[in-house]
Order: C-alpha cells, then structure tokens, then sequence
C-alpha cells in the first residue's frame, strides 16, 4: 500500500454515492493486479477467495441501484465480487482477504462499500458463472466517492449507526473475559486494538472480541453472534465474515508497527460464555 494502512484503516468508510468520472487506467490495471497475485488473495489460516472484477455497464446512475434493504447504490463504475465454498472456516478467511483488497483500494483513493445483505445474489452469480457448491457473501462498488452525501446515503448511515463504535470496554479484555482491558494495559497493542475497533461490521454490530494473553504473546478473537440477527439468516452467518475483518486490521497494523506474528489455532479454554473461539495472532 503506498500509504500508512493505520491511516487507511481510519479514513476508510463506506461510500453509496460515487462521482460519475470514468477510473483511471492505471487505478483498473493496479486493482487486477492484486486479484491475480494468489498471495494476497491467501486467508489468515491458509485458505483463499476468488474475487471477480465487474463492469457496472452504465446500470448506475443518478436514479440508483437497489440492493435489497441496505440501502441505495448511485453511480458505481465497477463491483468486486467475492466467491468462497459455504463453510463457517471460509467465511472467516474471505472477511479477511476482502478487508485487504478493500483496504487497498481505499489507498488508492477509490471508494468502495460492504454490501452482504439482500443484494440480488443471482444476478451476480449468472455474471460470475457461480458453482452450486459456492456462496456470494458479499460484494462491493467500487468508484470515486462524492464528497456530498445524498439523502438516502445520509439516511443510511444514521440507521446503521455508521459513526459510532462500541467502547473498549465491550470489546478487549485481559487474560479473561471478567477482566475488561484498558489501552494502558494493552500496551503496543493498543493501536492494533483500536483498529479492529474502528473497522467495519454487518449492520455495525461490532460482534468480534478480543481476549490478550497474560503474557501478552497472544491476542484471541471470538465471535459473539447477535442474537436473530437477519444477517446470520441468508444461507450463511454472516458474522463470520466481521471475525476475519477484524483480524486484517489487527494484522496490517501490527506489521506496520513491527510487532511480528502468525495466526494459529490456540483455544485457551478460557470461560467464554455465549462467545465462540476462532483463531489467535501469536507474536513473536
């Protein structure tokens, strides 16, 4: 990324209305470039995603494109599509490969939206050639954001508490999740910390948390589903997905700090009560 992806996690949001101007060449052939590097399309635990470029073939325009009840789309030049087998292990890598393309089409200066919703899925999957043993979790429009948000845009930010994040406290604990985690106490890991905070979640519902070794040698994340959250009922949990957007985030920053780490299988067999382990960044 050509900019501090600390910086590009901050000023990411997601944008609904984009400007009407054309991408530039250059912007297009860096975007493909990374689809077809294997490497960085690689998930935290060793699996992957395919995710497919498509045009928006003038659909958009001022009038807008539905995309079910999350909101409307004006104006995107382009939609990156993604494709994964439907296993709860898949989920969680693609929200971590996504976040990444994401994240660097952001440093690009491109604006773009997650979108998991009720999008028209097999629209998508006839354009992507879909196999019936794979799932569309999610997609998002790619273009140059408009400074201005419309109405609508406004609308659906407010709904979906767009700007607000939930405090440390609900978040990060210490050893065990009797223990809430202060930002003193987490040390250099206070910032990778406090990027998984700001990053993005279905419907904001922020259900990641993050549970530091005592050491302070291994960060664990759960998931804490919502309960009968519509999201987690469209043929896959969506959830899962958050879990991998908040490990990219903790990643990318932890590397640009120059904490090293790898992700493992760790369960601690802490009392977790109504959340669920998923994978742990051991440092080194």
């Amino acid at each position: 990324m050509s900019n501090s992806v600390i910086e590009v996690i901050e000023k990411r949001k997601s944008v609904r209305t984009y400007e009407s101007t054309p991408l530039e060449e250059v912007v297009h052939t860096s975007i493909m470039d990374y689809l077809n590097n294997e490497e960085k399309l690689a998930g935290p635990l060793g699996g992957r995603a395919d995710i497919e470029w498509i045009w928006a073939k003038g659909e958009g325009n001022d009038k807008g494109i539905k995309l079910g009840a999350y909101g409307i789309i004006k104006n995107p030049q382009a939609y990156l599509v993604g494709r994964i087998k439907n296993d709860k292990q898949s989920l969680l890598e693609f929200g971590y490969i996504f976040q990444k393309l994401i994240l660097y089409a952001t440093s690009l200066g491109l604006g773009t939206c997650w979108i998991g919703g009720t999008f028209n899925r097999n629209s998508f999957a006839r354009e992507i050639k879909l196999g019936a043993d794979e799932l569309i979790p999610c997609i998002t429009p790619v273009g140059y954001a408009r400074e201005k948000h419309s109405v609508v845009e406004s609308t659906m930010r407010f709904v979906v508490k767009a700007d607000q994040r939930k405090p440390w406290s609900e978040l990060f604990y210490d050893s065990e999740f009797k223990v809430e985690l202060t930002r003193e106490e987490a040390g250099n890991l206070a910032v990778p910390l406090e990027m998984v905070r700001l990053g993005p979640s279905a419907s904001n519902k922020q259900p990641w948390r993050v549970v530091l070794s005592p050491d302070r040698k291994q960060a664990h994340f759960y998931l804490v589903m919502t309960p009968n959250y519509s999201g987690n009922k469209v043929g896959f949990e969506m959830q899962r997905i958050d879990v991998g957007i908040a490990a990219c985030d903790f990643e990318l920053a932890c590397q640009e700090l120059g904490i090293s780490g790898s992700w493992v299988i760790n369960d601690p067999q802490i009392e977790a009560p109504q959340a669920e382990y998923m994978l742990s960044y051991a440092i080194k």
